[in-house]
């Protein structure tokens, strides 16, 4: 539908209100909505806020009260249609007497599937789809990603000086990005259900990992590290901090698992102690999105795998040299440069005096083989 819609500021808004939940609803997807009355006039608004908690649909009509009866419901995503923490919002609709239904695009989780649709179409409401569909589908590419593939949508975030480099020859990174950078950082982490690092970087940088307080709960913190060779102490084992989780292949020792133990940390033993399984547990967990903040051989190990959708990487004006300092990625098995493909749809902005360069994968990853998680509303 094109934006001379009478639907599209309306559905503006719905969206609007959606992003406020960003990074919240894992591993539900994000969803806001609309009420207007029969002439037309906003009565009620809504967005789902975590998971668990009230849907969008419900909370607009909450507010719209009896004035919804005989009106308009503009929302994001096509209502609900099963039972699971919350009632259907498709009988929700029905009961609050809406007469026509609005929406950016149908839900392609299984438990939905235009089942909501139907159901409303079946009790004769007018039901108009497509509006502002590929905003909504940019504004939930995480889960539409996680529902697709049975992976979660993958961030792999670098700070580099501008001749490359991640650390000076001597192993030093701190600071090489400024303050705004880092602050944008820990934004970006607050949008994310999982922090992941590997073991090398626990030991070099003893790093937090934390949104500072921008998301509650904070993101999960995960170290993906195959022989457990971990200090005893290091700031991810607080739990006060932030959840952590260490995920390991069958190959660790038992001596190494149970000092993990000890600590109180959470522990998963994983097939393989690869990115592509650490995904799909995550996505059984209900992330949706995940941020890699590793270094150079897990970040290639995460791309060779498919496992990194987008690059964020923050540019500062240094030039550290040094030919055995640090790059932020190892081999990706490449043999001509022909092979390496460009990323696309890049977005350039400036932090402080550092650069931030954003990119998505030149093409959608393979199927991982792997069932969904399920939407547990």
């Amino acid at each position: 539908m094109s934006s001379a819609s009478p639907w599209h500021p309306w559905m503006a808004r719905a969206l609007q209100l959606a992003a406020l939940a960003e990074g919240r609803t894992s591993p539900n997807p994000l969803v806001g909505a609309v009420v207007l009355d029969t002439g037309g006039q906003l009565v009620g608004e809504g967005f789902h806020a975590r998971a668990g908690g009230p849907h969008a649909e419900v909370g607009a009509l909450a507010q719209a009260g009896e004035r919804a009866r005989g009106g308009t419901l503009v929302v994001t995503l096509e209502p609900c249609c099963h039972h699971g923490r919350t009632p259907p919002c498709s009988e929700a609709v029905l009961a609050a007497g809406i007469a026509r239904v609005v929406l950016a695009m149908a839900d392609p989780h299984p438990l939905v599937s235009g089942g909501g649709i139907a159901r409303l179409r079946a009790a004769g409401l007018e039901v108009i789809e497509g509006v502002m569909e590929a905003e909504a589908r940019r504004l939930n590419r995480a889960f539409l990603h996680r529902v697709a593939t049975g992976r979660p949508l993958g961030i792999l975030k670098w700070a580099m000086s501008l001749d490359g480099r991640t650390a000076l020859p001597n192993g030093v990174s701190q600071w090489i990005s400024g303050p705004e950078a880092r602050d944008w950082v820990h934004r970006l982490r607050a949008r994310c259900d999982a922090v992941i690092v590997g073991g090398g970087t626990v030991r070099a940088d003893d790093p937090l990992l934390t949104s500072r307080g921008q998301r509650d709960p904070e993101p999960l913190r995960v170290v993906l590290s195959r022989g457990l060779d971990l200090p005893e102490q290091a700031r991810l084992w607080d739990p006060a901090a932030a959840p952590t989780l260490v995920a390991h292949g069958p190959e660790a020792p038992a001596a190494a698992r149970g000092q993990i133990d000890a600590l109180g940390v959470e522990r998963l033993e994983l097939s393989a102690c690869e990115p592509q399984q650490l995904h799909e547990a995550l996505a059984k967990r209900g992330c949706n999105q995940v941020l890699w903040e590793c270094g150079p051989e897990l970040a290639a190990a995460a791309l060779r795998q498919g496992c990194v959708q987008k690059v964020a990487a923050v540019i500062a004006p240094k030039l550290l040299g040094g030919r055995p300092a640090q790059t932020p990625l190892g081999d990706l098995g490449l043999v001509t440069i022909d092979a390496a493909e460009p990323w696309g749809h890049g977005q350039i902005r400036r932090l402080g005096h550092d650069m931030l360069w954003q990119l998505v994968a030149p093409q959608p990853p393979a199927k991982a083989g792997a069932e969904a998680a399920a939407c547990t509303t």
